[in-house]
C-alpha cells in the first residue's frame, strides 16, 4: 500500500524545506501528490519535478480545461523530461481572471488524449462519493476507464462505511483514497454545502477524532487493496502526522 501526502508548493524552497521534514519524520509517506492551483507560480509538475529529489513517486494535478484537444498534448514531452511518470487528471475550475484561456475539455477526452499520445504515461482521475448519487458517480469512474484511466483519486472520504460501499462497486481499481481533517464545526459547514459531504453521527472536529478516522481509513485501505492520500488542510501538520504515525 502507498500512502501520498497532498501538498502545495507556495515556493519551491520552501516546498522543498516541508517535504525533507515530512521524509525524515514520516517515514510511512512513500509519495506526493500536487494539486495545480492558478492564484500560484509553481504549477503542480514544477512542484512534482523538486519532490522527485525526495519521493521516487511523485504525482502532479492535470487540470482538463486548460487544454485544447485540437492540438498535441505539448506538457507530455516535459513531464517525460522530468522523470514524471503518473499524473492525475481533474476538470479544473473555470478561473476568477477572465483573461486566462481555458476550453471545454472534459477529463475523459483528455484521459483519452493522453493515453493515445504519453500510453507510457500511467493516468489517474478523480472519484467524488458527494457530488451526485451513487449510481450517477459509478457510471462516470466507467466512462473514465473506458477513455485509458489506469486508477483512481478519490475526493476525502469521512466515513468508513461508504469507503466500503465504493470498494465493493469497484473490484480491481487501483484507488488512492482521501482522507482530510476537518478541524471546526465552519469547515464542516463548508464540507456539506459545498461538497455535499455526509458525517457520521459521532463525527466530532478534532484532532484525535480525525487522527482516529485517518488511522481507521489506512486499515480500511489495506483491506481492500488500496491506497491512502492525506490531504492536512488547516492542520497542525506535525500533529497530524504524528498522531497517525506514531
Amino acid at each position: 500500500m502507498h500512502i501520498s501526502i497532498e501538498l502545495i508548493p507556495r515556493d519551491l524552497d520552501g516546498f522543498r524545506e516541508e517535504l525533507q521534514t515530512i521524509k525524515t519524520r514520516h517515514t510511512p509517506i512513500d509519495t506526493v501528490n500536487v494539486p495545480d492551483l492558478m492564484r500560484l507560480s509553481v504549477r503542480s509538475w514544477e512542484g512534482t519535478a523538486a519532490a522527485k529529489s525526495f519521493y521516487e513517486r511523485a504525482i502532479p494535478h492535470i487540470r482538463a480545461i486548460d487544454f485544447d484537444l485540437r492540438e498535441p498534448f505539448k506538457l507530455g514531452s516535459e513531464l517525460v523530461d522530468k522523470q514524471l511518470t503518473e499524473i492525475l487528471v481533474v476538470a479544473g475550475d473555470p478561473p476568477t481572471d477572465m483573461m486566462r484561456k481555458v476550453y471545454p475539455t472534459k477529463t475523459a477526452e483528455l484521459i483519452r488524449k493522453v493515453k493515445q499520445e504519453y500510453p507510457q504515461l500511467k493516468v489517474y482521475a478523480a472519484i467524488d462519493p458527494y457530488r451526485s448519487s451513487i449510481r450517477e458517480e459509478i457510471g462516470y469512474v466507467g466512462e473514465k476507464l473506458e477513455a485509458g484511466a489506469d486508477g483512481f483519486f478519490t475526493q476525502p472520504f469521512l466515513d468508513v462505511r461508504l469507503m466500503e460501499v465504493y470498494a465493493e462497486l469497484l473490484p480491481g481499481c487501483e484507488i488512492y483514497w482521501g482522507v482530510s481533517p476537518v478541524m471546526t464545526d465552519a469547515s464542516r459547514g463548508y464540507w456539506e454545502t459545498k461538497n455535499n459531504a455526509v458525517f457520521p453521527g459521532n463525527f466530532k472536529p478534532t484532532l484525535d477524532w480525525n487522527v482516529d478516522f485517518a488511522r481507521r481509513a489506512i486499515d480500511c485501505a489495506g483491506t481492500v487493496g488500496g491506497h491512502i492520500y492525506l490531504m492536512p488542510i488547516k492542520v497542525d501538520l506535525e500533529a497530524y502526522l504524528s498522531g497517525i504515525f506514531n
